[in-house]
């Protein structure tokens, strides 16, 4: 991860000025594992603005950030995903040449055939990270996911924040 001092001026400029908030969530959204991972179904979640050929793009014309979300089903080819983040803070090379290192489905689909997680979900989501305004992903968009993984019987939900 760059430090402060090694981001572009524009990056530094926007950091400088950007009124960060907190957003305090009570109670927070947890419950505890009551099995082991080899037992349990995972869902992988990514806010690296992933998306598939035929499903719209995120919007990055919403100047605070589409908090809309994209399912990605278990058994895309991950070199058929596209990658839409908005943010140009980060050098998108790495994730151009391998998706699994923004959504690491390869890697766990190896885990499920080595016996270390039970099974993936039939569905994952991508969001867009570099919302700027969350509201509508904490109190929208972010709860309607977490009730298909609850309608799904996902045990853990792996998150991959871009």
């Amino acid at each position: 991860m760059a430090t402060f001092d090694e981001m572009i001026l524009t990056h530094r400029l926007f950091m400088r000025g950007f009124p960060f908030s907190r957003y305090k969530i009570d109670p927070l959204p947890s419950s505890p594992l009551t099995k082991p991972l080899s037992q349990a179904k995972v869902a992988l979640i990514t806010t690296a603005g992933l998306y598939l050929e035929g499903q719209p793009k995120f919007d990055s014309s919403i100047k605070l950030g589409d908090s809309s979300f994209r399912e990605i089903p278990r058994d895309i080819l991950t070199q058929n995903l596209k990658e839409g983040h908005r943010s140009s803070a980060f050098d998108h090379r790495g994730v151009r040449d391998d998706k699994n290192l923004v959504l690491p489905l390869d890697r766990f689909r190896e885990m499920v055939e080595n016996g270390e997680i039970g099974s993936l979900n039939h569905r994952h989501f991508s969001f867009m990270g570099a919302i700027i305004a969350p509201g509508d992903l904490i109190n929208k968009t972010a709860p309607q996911v977490a009730d298909l993984l609850k309608s799904d019987n996902v045990d853990v939900a792996f998150l991959t924040p871009v």
